[in-house]
């Protein structure tokens, strides 16, 4: 078998650290999510005492990712000291599944035989007997709920039970709820609230500095007996020129816009690093390039590109009665405007109203547009006002991207854009 090259060797490095959340999130800066919620915990282990915590944060933030890191790394640390239930409020958000599912993993934990038939009262005593034990062997449990406000509906008898048992001196726990609502605290009882702890960590999508330093600090390769000193300085030189470039900015601030979430990132760097050039062995800004424009989603353009003429006339048109403010856009507007147009233009094409209906009809089903509100389901179709569900951006692109389409199309949408 042939040894690795240092090129090759180079891509495999760096996909492995986008697949490592440890690699990714584990900083020590004292500021960072991961180095208060590791400070937390820890504190809670070494010191005996109970906390409840919230890690709030949009979807794809990093919350359970952090989350992971900072637990793998005290299980390192307090070996015999920590253990971990996990809940999730998709699966145990009614209070007998999810307390017969801290018994089951209470049980496993411990070594215990578990009943299927214990009652919601068994399960319920016998989670607070077992916090005690634990407190009194000095060893922590740690409550992982993910979708915590999917627990906090309903009676909240969960929750309650959990918090009450931690107001006992004996009992030694913590509470970590996940959710993507940011008001997720607002959303429990008072005798809940009254016994929660109130910590909460926000994990924010990352800015356009942040993910900067993000790629500087995955793209970079160490400057060690790893790789050939030359190629490892020169790798890095040309990552930095890439991430200061302007235009590989633009590149970033589009892909930002669309989903700005970490894990959306690593997504688009894990196949900006799948298109190395092998031969040279460097990252290169059309390789970023390339990633941006296969892993954008672009189901509208799809579409137009399977529209005829005729829908794509009635697109420009309702784009027209848009950027002229018109309150009311129906078939029939539509229509006068495509009068106007081809007057205007004195194109070959015009079509019958019948045949236009049926273009328009389509387009409602492509859902390229769309009724504006559910009234009116009565009228004719003619008559009920519609709205555009596609952007400028994406008809001015679609229009240019399609073979056969109009030149004067294209300069009309040039013109009102």
């Amino acid at each position: 078998m042939e040894p690795e090259n240092h090129k090759t060797k180079a891509v495999n490095v760096l996909r492995s650290r986008i697949c490592d959340p440890k690699f990714i999130f584990n900083n020590d800066y004292p500021d960072s999510n991961y180095s208060k919620l590791k400070f937390m915990i820890s504190s809670s282990v070494t010191e005996a005492c109970n906390n409840s915590i919230l890690l709030l944060g949009p979807r794809g933030s990093g919350k359970n990712a952090v989350l992971e890191v900072v637990i793998q790394d005290l299980l390192q640390e307090y070996p015999d000291s920590i253990s971990v239930i996990r809940l999730n409020g998709l699966l145990h958000s009614d209070d007998i599944s999810a307390f017969k599912e801290i018994a089951r993993q209470l049980c496993m934990e411990h070594q215990l035989l578990f009943s299927k038939a214990a009652s919601f009262d068994d399960n319920s005593q016998f989670m607070v007997a077992i916090l005690k034990e634990c407190g009194l062997a000095h060893k922590t449990v740690i409550f992982v709920l993910e979708e915590f406000d999917l627990f906090a509906q309903g009676k909240q008898r969960l929750l309650y039970s959990l918090l009450d048992a931690m107001q006992s001196i004996t009992s030694q726990a913590v509470v970590l709820g996940i959710s993507c609502r940011l008001d997720a605290d607002q959303l429990l009882e008072k005798r809940v609230r009254s016994r929660f702890s109130h910590r909460k960590l926000l994990f924010l999508p990352p800015s356009m500095e942040d993910s900067q330093k993000l790629l500087m600090h995955m793209l970079t390769l160490p400057i060690d007996s790893s790789f050939p000193h030359d190629y490892a300085t020169e790798f890095n030189t040309k990552v930095k020129n890439i991430i200061e470039d302007r235009k590989f900015k633009e590149t970033l601030q589009k892909y930002l816009n669309v989903d700005s979430s970490v894990k959306h990132l690593l997504r688009f760097l894990f196949c900006a690093v799948s298109h190395i050039d092998l031969q040279t062995g460097f990252l290169s800004q059309e390789g970023f390039e390339i990633a941006f424009s296969s892993i954008q989603r672009q189901p509208k353009l799809e579409c137009l590109r399977n529209c005829s003429n005729l829908e794509l006339h009635i697109l420009v048109c309702m784009k027209r009665l848009e950027v002229k403010e018109k309150s009311l856009c129906n078939f029939n507007s539509v229509m006068k405007e495509y009068k106007t147009m081809h007057d205007s233009f004195r194109t070959s094409e015009y079509y019958s109203r019948s045949v236009c209906l049926r273009a328009f009809e389509h387009l409602l089903h492509l859902e390229m547009i769309c009724f504006t509100d559910n009234r009116g389901q009565n009228l004719s179709v003619e008559f009920r006002p519609v709205k555009l569900l596609i952007s400028s951006a994406e008809l001015h692109q679609g229009l240019r991207s399609y073979n056969s389409c109009p030149a004067y199309l294209i300069k009309l949408m040039d013109r009102e854009g």
